[in-house]
């Protein structure tokens, strides 16, 4: 008796398998116009990324670099690692900055992350 079932079971098994090929068998191949439609998701997808991440981080790039380019002898910095200092010199692909008495380190200008105060700037 139980193997009865095993048997109707089994049937049923290849009865659904057999009609789910025959039914993706039947489908029509997509149109020029679907397969469009298809990839407008990733279409809206790309320019949701761009506009979110990649247009941002440009923006800050450049403005990095203009702070970069502005400075010069005199200016107080910081570094990325956190080093307080004062610019003394300025070479073609790094600072001289003077961090103590008697104490001077090269640091490249991709490392300075931010300005902390401007020659000629004025406390008010």
């Amino acid at each position: 008796m139980f193997s009865f079932f095993k048997t109707i079971n089994a049937m049923t098994k290849m009865s659904l398998l057999s009609d789910a090929l025959s039914l993706t068998a039947q489908q029509p191949a997509p149109s020029g116009g679907a397969a469009l439609m298809q990839l407008v998701p990733f279409v809206l997808l790309f320019a949701a990324m761009y506009f979110l991440m990649i247009a941002p981080q440009r923006k800050k790039q450049k403005e990095h670099e203009k702070m970069l380019a502005a400075l010069g002898s005199g200016d107080e910095v910081v570094t990325t690692g956190g080093i307080y200092g004062t610019i003394t010199n300025v070479k073609e692909d790094r600072f001289v900055i003077r961090i103590a008495e008697n104490t001077k380190i090269e640091v490249g200008k991709g490392f300075i992350s931010g300005v902390v105060k401007k020659t000629g700037d004025e406390k008010k």
